[in-house]
């Protein structure tokens, strides 16, 4: 075979990249629309705006270019599904700027919960005590109900799975599953656990989507769950249960996202009309 010749090496790296560049930095905005069971009318289209695993990265001054990416968009809550810092060195500034950045142009409320880099090195509760001195409310095990004209939903959140500190039992026992119920968490390896209890939705990150995606194959390793994980990214529904799971902002290991832009997403819950006796409503 041919030696390549230097000005092709040149040309090619010249190509390669601002693409590069391009898919660690341009932000895409996803949007899903989630079909809930008995949703109340007060709840048809509730918005949440869902972030994860930011890994100390910044996107201009105080988050100002991902601020700047949903100032105009209609949201209800901000909801944070961990690994906002990378936990050898933590970097506690980007993670905690942005929240309060979003909170101040958007006034919407933000529920959160943490990831095992949030966790690494046992500065977890110090971390989670800086998240909520600039507004945020903490689930770790535990739920927060929202009314809306005398209807309900909640949002549940569980402490990280990848380190053992989910009680999902916690985190649900307040809430009642006559009402629609949203479970944050860092690890979507609990979607077998929140179908079998009725779950609505869940919102989950972690994977980056593969950080680097192969076509067809998608995310072939990700740390702490495995080779070719059955949930690595975007949208699952198993009977009357959604997962979304976020490709995430930021990288952990390699500065590198080949195939999967850091993104935001748009998550919409809407009215879905599935027969009374229970059966699985239609993907």
């Amino acid at each position: 075979m041919a030696a390549i010749s230097r000005r092709m090496f040149l040309m090619g790296s010249a190509s390669l990249f601002p693409y590069l560049y391009l898919e660690r930095l341009s932000v895409a905005l996803r949007r899903y629309q989630v079909p809930v069971r008995q949703l109340p009318a007060a709840f048809e289209g509730f918005t949440i705006l869902h972030l994860s695993d930011l890994h100390d990265k910044e996107f201009g001054t105080a988050g100002e270019e991902l601020v700047a990416l949903v100032r105009q968009e209609h949201f209800d809550v901000i909801a944070v599904t961990g690994d906002l810092v990378t936990g050898y060195r933590p970097a506690l500034t980007p993670a905690l700027e942005l929240i309060a950045s979003l909170r101040r142009a958007t006034d919407r409320p933000v529920f959160a919960v943490l990831g095992n880099h949030d966790w690494r090195l046992e500065r977890g509760w110090e971390f989670s005590q800086r998240l909520h001195g600039v507004g945020t409310r903490m689930l770790l095990n535990a739920a927060a109900s929202i009314e809306r004209r005398g209807e309900r939903l909640w949002i549940a959140g569980v402490d990280d799975p990848i380190t053992g500190r989910d009680r999902l039992d916690l985190a649900l026992a307040e809430t009642d599953p006559r009402e629609p119920r949203v479970l944050l968490t860092h690890s979507p390896m609990l979607f077998p656990q929140a179908t079998r209890l009725g779950l609505d939705l869940l919102l989950a990150g972690h994977t980056h989507g593969g950080q680097i995606r192969l076509p067809v194959v998608g995310a072939a390793y990700v740390p702490r769950i495995g080779f070719f994980p059955p949930w690595d990214y975007g949208l699952y529904r198993n009977g009357n249960t959604t997962l979304i799971v976020s490709g995430g902002l930021g990288e952990s290991g390699l500065p590198i996202r080949i195939n999967i832009r850091p993104e935001l997403a748009l998550v919409t819950l809407i009215r879905a009309t599935g027969s009374p006796d229970g059966s699985p409503l239609p993907a």
